[in-house]
């Protein structure tokens, strides 16, 4: 089954084709159970996560939507003051149609589930109260990005355990580098199954004489940095996490393998901005190379081209020739320029995009609007969910 229909025109003033991104086909086909929004930070990404997840819920489908640290006018606008690690129903969803849950990451609470979920009680509770461990799921480096896509296959299997939802809509983190929840996984167990990890573990492993002097050497000189107390607490967490660490690398197989399987589609979201395009370029290369299910790119706060075919250079052309002029025409003369300044970004920007669709063909493309005012409750996102689906919507 595809993934999605795709409508073909024209973008304005050209000449370049680009498939169209039916985000409707999308929503409705019951092939898609897992839409993963992707992009760099400030372009809209838990905004348009939120919309699709909405659109999806009042077309009928049963939707939980899983957001990183959204900021708090969006929490307001699902009516949901504060967001947790618990999905929580968002009132409002028109009558009659689908559901619609709402939930935030809470990366050190999901760290904490999967320990509890992979070990006795007495182990578990020694690896929770371990100060290293707490440090660990706080604020490792890559730590985020992996507990989003472990929270992931919880709500997925719970999902098809329960029946509880048909779709889940994920916003992922923010990363400087793009796509860094794809290595995540990796990054943490390469952490966890490093050499100085494997050398702290193994006088816990075998016997008494692998404490060798050169061991020793190691273990005085940590101890005199780090201080015998902080080596000790090191060194109790990894005796104790190596248990659940074979379950880890498991899990994180089973996600990859799931971001990768014909029910997930990728939207790559951007701005119609030089940076933000070239990120969006990255994250589609990188989504290939990995053979992840690219559903298409959104773009987002795109300039409105006015109605007037005045162009930009006509209008100026006016401008000067009314500032030739005696009177009061300098309401006029700014009217004009503002008419200028306008065609010139849409110009702009429309070309950015065809420099992308030239280089990325097959790379289906929506594109937002720009709104005049910020989205603070459901009406807003219904809009934005709108202005995703197209003209026809």
């Amino acid at each position: 089954m595809s993934r999605q229909r795709t409508r073909v025109g024209p973008l304005a003033s050209t000449g370049e084709v680009a498939p169209t991104l039916d985000i409707d086909a999308l929503l409705d086909n019951p092939a898609t159970e897992i839409i993963v929004c992707c992009g760099s930070g400030g372009v809209g990404k838990t905004t348009t996560s939120a919309s699709l997840a909405l659109r999806a819920a009042e077309r009928g489908r049963k939707v939980v939507v899983l957001t990183i640290d959204p900021a708090r006018r969006l929490a307001q606008s699902m009516g949901i003051e504060a967001l947790d690690n618990t999905p929580r129903p968002v009132a409002g969803v028109a009558e009659g149609t689908g559901s619609l849950d709402a939930m935030m990451l809470d990366m050190k609470r999901t760290f904490d589930e999967v320990v509890e979920s992979q070990a006795s009680p007495e182990k578990a509770k020694q690896i929770l109260e371990n100060p290293f461990y707490i440090a660990l799921s706080s604020s490792f480096a890559g730590t985020q990005e992996y507990m989003a896509m472990e929270k992931l296959g919880q709500l997925y299997r719970d999902a098809k355990q329960s029946g509880a939802y048909d779709l889940i809509v994920v916003d992922t983190p923010p990363s400087r580098s793009a796509l860094d929840f794809l290595d995540a996984p990796e990054r943490l167990s390469s952490f966890l199954d490093g050499k100085f990890i494997r050398l702290l573990l193994a006088p816990a492993r075998g016997p008494a004489r692998i404490m060798t002097a050169g061991f020793g050497l190691i273990t005085n000189a940590l101890t005199k940095i780090l201080g015998a107390t902080v080596l000790q607490d090191l060194q109790m967490f990894v005796a104790a996490f190596d248990t659940l660490f074979g379950g880890f690398r498991q899990r994180a197989q089973k996600t990859y393998e799931l971001l990768q399987a014909e029910g997930t589609a990728f939207l790559v979201i951007a701005a119609p901005e030089p940076d933000a395009l070239r990120e969006a370029a990255y994250f589609v290369d990188r989504l290939s190379g990995e053979n992840m299910p690219l559903a298409g790119l959104v773009v987002n706060r795109a300039g409105i081209r006015p109605e007037s075919e005045l162009s930009a250079d006509e209008a100026m052309a006016a401008v000067e020739r009314l500032a030739r002029r005696d009177g009061g025409a300098e309401v006029t003369a700014g009217l004009l320029r503002l008419h200028a300044d306008r065609v010139r970004i849409v110009e702009r920007e429309t070309g950015l995009r065809a420099r992308f669709a030239a280089a990325n063909p097959r790379v289906a493309t929506t594109v937002v609007p720009a709104l005049a005012t910020d989205v603070h409750d459901l009406d807003g996102l219904r809009r934005i969910g709108s202005l995703l689906a197209g003209p026809a919507a």
